[in-house]
């Protein structure tokens, strides 16, 4: 799934693709990834006319505001963006197509077919789910240590699922957690209320610095994913721990560990980041 640096990329490529084009029709193929509103005639009737004026992000999910309505698209597994134009053959998985006057056409690809997307009026977007109960938007002013430590130092669980928790930190994913608390220092295991406040401040700096390197590098190509003019990232090969169980530890060169945490694959470096805090 797309982590915040991929979907941040999506953003920028995509307001550079559609921003001041307006729609003339839409055409859905694949109704159950419209889930607001329930019909998805309205759907289609509601964005006729429509005028895009900014293409935003919260978490993992895209933002596309037009005139008094705001579009949430969640890329989920495999979701992807593409601009055509009208005449140019429509591939397999091509679910939802935004015409648009000038005779281009947003065609949204799901091999998958997880994403979704829901329409509201400006403002209740923030307020209705999937965005009412978000958490902390880390490339955000708002995302201070003292924020950071709010909603981390005190909770129970490990640190890992604590960071993947979206309703305390959002667009965090297995990627750049894991590529996070390498960076740290820290046991993936490690219980988040036993972290020192030296601890925490090195998770913090952390986040901030690994997801901002991944931003500018485009974000990471490990399975499918393609910005929003079919250009993969590459933090993929900045990578310290994740996807190199086996290979020696950039830092120290033991080999990187992979075990299982709250069902996810983990990957750590046994030296870097000692057990111990579990």
């Amino acid at each position: 799934m797309p982590e915040l640096p991929e979907v941040e990329t999506v953003r920028r490529t995509l307001a550079g693709l559609i921003v001041g084009r307006t729609i003339e029709r839409v055409s859905v193929h694949l109704p159950r990834i419209i889930q607001r509103p329930d019909d998805v005639r309205v759907f289609e009737m509601q964005l006729a006319g429509r005028k895009i004026e900014d293409v935003g992000r919260r978490g993992k999910f895209l933002l596309i505001r037009m005139d008094n309505l705001v579009l949430v698209s969640h890329l989920r597994m495999e979701g992807r963006y593409g601009l055509y134009q009208s005449g140019d053959p429509v591939e397999k998985h091509i679910h939802v197509i935004f015409h648009f006057t000038d005779g281009m056409e947003l065609r949204y690809k799901d091999v998958r077919q997880f994403g979704t997307m829901h329409l509201f009026a400006p403002g209740q977007e923030l307020i209705s789910k999937p965005l009412a109960k978000l958490g902390l938007e880390p490339l955000d002013e708002s995302f201070t240590y003292e924020a950071f430590c709010h909603v981390i130092a005190g909770r129970t669980t490990k640190i890992k699922p604590a960071l993947l928790n979206q309703e305390y930190i959002v667009g965090l994913g297995n990627i750049y957690v894991d590529e996070a608390l390498f960076r740290a220092g820290i046991y993936p295991q490690s219980q988040a209320n036993h972290l020192s406040t030296e601890q925490l401040r090195r998770l913090y700096e952390a986040i901030l610095a690994t997801l901002s390197e991944a931003v500018l590098a485009g974000g990471s190509s490990i399975k499918s994913y393609v910005n929003g003019q079919g250009e993969m990232g590459m933090f993929q090969h900045s990578l310290n721990v994740y996807g190199r169980q086996g290979q020696p530890c950039p830092a120290c060169g033991q080999p990187i560990e992979k075990i299982t945490l709250a069902g996810r694959g983990t990957h750590y470096c046994p030296e870097c980041q000692p057990a111990g805090m579990e």
